[in-house]
C-alpha cells in the first residue's frame, strides 16, 4: 500500500473508532474503573504476553534449521524481543516482522530468502492455528452467545486461510500464481517474492516438523487468549474464559491490520462492540480494552532493554556465515 493511501486509511480508521469510543463511554466512570484495577492480574497477563516470546523463537529455530540455517535460541529470543518492541511503532505486528526478517538476514547473508520464507510461514501458522481457535470458539459460541456477525466473521477468516494454504502449498496453484509474474516484474519484486515462495514451498518436505510447530502455535495462542481474559477480570467483568476464545482470535486478526499503529483505538472498539454483545458496559469493556493495551506495551520493554545495552555496549554482532549459527 502506497504511504499516502496508507496514511490516510490510518487516520479514517482511527478517527472513526475515536468517535465511536466518544459515542459510547462516559470518560469519568471509565477512568474510575481503570483506576480500581487489580494490578496483579494485569502483571499475570503481561506475564503471560511475554513469556510466549522464548516458544516462539525455538519454534522459528526448528523453521530454520530444517532448511539447514543454524542459530542459537538466545540470539533468536533477543531477535523476538526487538519486534515485538518494533512492533509498537510500526503498522501492526507485521512491522516487527519485518525488522526480524532484516536483522537475521544480516546474519545469514545468503538465506534472506529463506528468513523470509520462515517468517512468513511463522505466519501462516500462527494465522492458521489463531482460525482453529476461532472454529472452537464458533463452535462454542453458537446458540450460547449473541455476539451478531462476528462468529460469521470468523468463518469466512477461517475459509481464507484454507485457501492461502492452498495457494502456498499446493503445486496446481503454481500456473495461477505465475499469472502475477508480469506485475512483479514491473514491481520489481519478483526475485525476492520467488525466493521467499520457493523457501516456503519447501517445506512441504517438513510434514511432521510443520505438524509439530502448528500444535505449538496452536497452545502458544491458546494461553495468549488468556491474558486477554485476565485484563478484563482486572476491571471486574464476570465472564469465564469461553467467550474471550470466541474474542481472542479475531482481536489478534484486528491487530495484524497495516493501517493501524498498534490498534490504537482499534482494539478498544473491538472490545466495546464485542463484550457489549455480552452485557458488558461499554465503560468496562473500553477500560479492559486499554489496559490490554498496556499489556502489549509491555511486550516492549524486554526489546527495548536489549537495544539500550547494546547501545550502551556499542557492541556490533558478528554475522554468522551461511547455513551455520
Amino acid at each position: 500500500m502506497r504511504r499516502p493511501l496508507r496514511i490516510t486509511a490510518t487516520l479514517v480508521v482511527t478517527g472513526l473508532c475515536t468517535a465511536y469510543l466518544i459515542w459510547k463511554i462516559d470518560f469519568g466512570e471509565t477512568v474510575r474503573i481503570i483506576r480500581n484495577a487489580d494490578l496483579l492480574l494485569v502483571a499475570g497477563a503481561a506475564a503471560i504476553m511475554i513469556g510466549t516470546a522464548v516458544p516462539m523463537a525455538w519454534r522459528w529455530q526448528r523453521l530454520l534449521a530444517a532448511r539447514g540455517t543454524h542459530d542459537n535460541l538466545g540470539w533468536l529470543t533477543r531477535a523476538y524481543f526487538v519486534s515485538l518492541t518494533a512492533g509498537q511503532i510500526l503498522p501492526s505486528a507485521l512491522g516487527g516482522d519485518a525488522v526480524r526478517i532484516y536483522e537475521t538476514s544480516r546474519r545469514h547473508t545468503e538465506r534472506g530468502g529463506l528468513v523470509a520464507g520462515s517468517v512468513l510461514l511463522e505466519r501462516v501458522l500462527g494465522g492458521a492455528a489463531t482460525l482453529l481457535l476461532a472454529a472452537i470458539g464458533f463452535l462454542l459460541a453458537v446458540g450460547r452467545y449473541d455476539v451478531g456477525g462476528y462468529i460469521w466473521l470468523e468463518l469466512g477468516f477461517v475459509v481464507a486461510t484454507a485457501v492461502l494454504a492452498v495457494l502456498l502449498f499446493s503445486r496446481s496453484a503454481r500456473p495461477l500464481l505465475r499469472r502475477t509474474k508480469p506485475l512483479l516484474r514491473r514491481l520489481r519484486l519478483e526475485r525476492p517474492i520467488r525466493s521467499t515462495y520457493e523457501e516456503i514451498h519447501a517445506y512441504r518436505g517438513h510434514r511432521a516438523l510443520l505438524g509439530g510447530v502448528f500444535a505449538l502455535t496452536t497452545a502458544i495462542q491458546a494461553v495468549r487468549v488468556l491474558a486477554i481474559w485476565l485484563s478484563g477480570k482486572a476491571v471486574g467483568i464476570d465472564l469465564p474464559p469461553r467467550p474471550y476464545f470466541v474474542m481472542g482470535p479475531l482481536l489478534f486478526l484486528v491487530m495484524l491490520l497495516p493501517f493501524t499503529v498498534n490498534g490504537l483505538a482499534v482494539r478498544e472498539s473491538f472490545f466495546v462492540s464485542f463484550l457489549g454483545g455480552l452485557a458488558v458496559s461499554a465503560d468496562a469493556a473500553f477500560a479492559a480494552g486499554f489496559l490490554f493495551f498496556l499489556v502489549t506495551l509491555m511486550m516492549a520493554v524486554p526489546g527495548g532493554l536489549i537495544l539500550a545495552w547494546e547501545g550502551v555496549r556499542g557492541a556490533v554482532r558478528p554475522t554468522p556465515r551461511p547455513g551455520h549459527g
